[in-house]
């Protein structure tokens, strides 16, 4: 007897005209479909991570950079990079003794002086004074301004606080707005050019559950980021977005992943195969603060190993079909009669 078959993405359904062991192995097809390969993905070796700078030494000689959240993470990594270049970079976060660890161990490996100034960028007045602190510190107003600071954990939304969702923007969307405020009404005054950058994250524009108020809130700094790169051009400021995919750093992953199992998911989302290194992120930020990037502003640029646009299209889990299912999958279309 033969039976004919119908598939729709895991679900076989059999009639007449195909042999029974055919059918059998489409079956097994299709349940395969259903539970891809659960091995690691592989990264393909010409995609290794570069960790050394990409541009020239001394790019920054003669700049101040001003960075939230530079005491750990990715803030940690732009901060570094762009004291080799030879930036004198100000570190800014609440707790005084990580910032003043960090600053020890970058000038260690640079030689070039890093200041750690504390402040809780939800306060306009704990802003000015680490601003002041910087100008007094560091010899000037920054060329170079990164914001950042950032909160962010896993919550269904419904399960938040009034508090929790203001803790959340009052960091993100509001600190970026104050600090951005606090300085570039400075070099205005002082009719002194410089390069705004703010990290958001890819979900930035799509949004996404269960971490709503950093969505909300990261869509509003990218929001913020254009406004004033149209209207503060003629000042020569320009100001561009970095929206990060997945960069392993242990305070994000801590809050977002605690139980380390949807870092191996995530993993499979990833056409790249592997994640991000924050030496990456920061070899992008240098660049787009550097003179060489005088001419970008407004932009938005994701570096998410393909993550966004692999999520974003409808058919693309086929990646994990194997060549013995499309070798099955393709005799089962051909014998689809009709339209």
């Amino acid at each position: 007897m033969m039976y004919s078959k119908v598939t729709h993405f895991g679900r076989l359904i059999v009639t007449q005209r195909t042999r029974p062991e055919q059918c059998r192995r489409l079956l097994h097809a299709s349940r395969a479909l259903q539970h891809p390969d659960e091995t690691k993905p592989k990264s393909h070796p010409s995609l290794a991570p570069v960790l050394t700078p990409m541009l020239p030494p001394g790019s920054f000689d003669g700049k101040i950079a001003f960075i939230t959240g530079g005491g750990t993470g990715l803030g940690k990594g732009m901060a570094t990079m762009l004291s080799s270049l030879g930036a004198q970079v100000v570190i800014s976060s609440r707790k005084q003794d990580v910032l003043d660890k960090t600053a020890e161990e970058i000038s260690g490996q640079t030689g070039n002086k890093v200041f750690p100034i504390s402040a809780d960028v939800r306060n306009p007045d704990s802003i000015k004074s680490a601003v002041d602190q910087a100008i007094e510190q560091a010899g000037g107003l920054p060329h170079v301004v990164i914001n950042n600071a950032a909160g962010n954990f896993i919550s269904p939304t419904e399960r938040l606080s009034p508090n929790a969702w203001k803790t959340v923007v009052d960091i993100v969307l509001n600190g970026t707005a104050l600090v951005t405020l606090d300085i570039g009404k400075r070099l205005i005054e002082a009719n002194q050019g410089a390069s705004f950058l703010a990290i958001t994250t890819i979900y930035a524009k799509s949004g996404s559950g269960f971490v709503s108020p950093s969505a909300a809130a990261k869509s509003g700094v990218e929001a913020l980021a254009k406004s004033l790169a149209a209207e503060w051009g003629p000042y020569g400021i320009r100001y561009n977005v970095i929206a990060p995919g997945p960069v392993p750093t242990k305070g994000a992953f801590s809050r977002l992943d605690p139980t380390g199992q949807f870092e191996k998911q995530l993993l499979k989302m990833l056409p790249t195969g592997r994640f991000g290194d924050p030496s990456e992120l920061a070899n992008l930020a240098t660049y787009l603060v550097s003179d060489y990037a005088s001419w970008m502003t407004g932009a938005v640029i994701d570096l998410d190993g393909g993550e966004f646009v692999y999520r974003s299209g409808e058919f693309n889990m086929l990646s994990k079909v194997t060549k013995e299912q499309w070798d099955m999958m393709e005799s089962m279309i051909r014998n689809v009669k009709g339209s």
